[in-house]
């Protein structure tokens, strides 16, 4: 994948923005060796409530390798898509191409550089991936109206729940809510939920619009 500067981005084209090494190397090695081969279907959230966000622009954090970055494209979004890891956008972006989807590839550290110089979203999406100093950025690049999907993997003492063992990868009840600061929470959820893949995941889930 080329990877260019940002002032000369084109819509099929990716760049990086202030990577670690070490972190982009971790998801770089699972994504070759497979991770998330099997996930195709957009989180069900996103297609739950994706239709009350204005038209306009999208933003999918931590896209990985672009599951819910092509389905905003194919409902029309303009839709920029962020990762660390060059193995996963590659793969994103060859899905991307096969449809036939205008989507701008960005990599990225978001833990070093949370989302500096973004904005005008009128969708954000924003699945599985703690780091909660995004969410005050939220509040600044969602356009008004603008809509942000989320959820995250809840900290639970069921062990049979899928994702991460550490805690530290998961979320503590009620953040969520507090974490979106003015946003208008029109759905917000904590429990057990059956994925795409029949498997089940501990979650904390939230939409919350911009006022206009």
């Amino acid at each position: 994948m080329a990877l260019v500067a940002a002032n000369r981005l084109s819509p099929r084209q990716a760049h990086v923005n202030k990577v670690t090494h070490s972190e982009r190397e971790k998801w770089d090695k699972r994504y070759a060796a497979g991770a998330y081969a099997t996930r195709h279907d957009a989180t069900q959230l996103v297609v739950d409530w994706l239709h009350i966000a204005p038209p306009g622009r999208a933003l999918d954090v931590a896209c990985g390798a672009g599951r819910n970055a092509v389905y905003l494209a194919k409902q029309g979004f303009q839709t920029d898509a962020v990762d660390i890891s060059s193995v996963a956008l590659e793969r994103a972006r060859n899905t991307a191409t096969q449809a036939a989807l205008d989507v701008r590839w960005i990599q990225a550290d978001l833990a070093a550089d949370p989302l500096t110089g973004y904005s005008r979203y009128e969708a954000i999406i924003h699945v599985r991936y703690v780091n909660m100093a995004l969410y005050r950025r939220y509040l600044d690049i969602l356009a008004p109206g603008g809509i942000l999907i989320s959820e995250q993997h809840l900290q639970c003492a069921d062990s049979s729940v899928v994702g991460p063992k550490n805690p530290a990868f998961r979320v503590i009840s009620d953040i969520l809510q507090e974490s979106v600061g003015a946003l208008e929470i029109i759905f917000y959820r904590e429990g057990i939920v059956e994925d795409p893949d029949g498997r089940h995941s501990a979650l904390a889930q939230i939409v919350a619009r911009k006022s206009q």
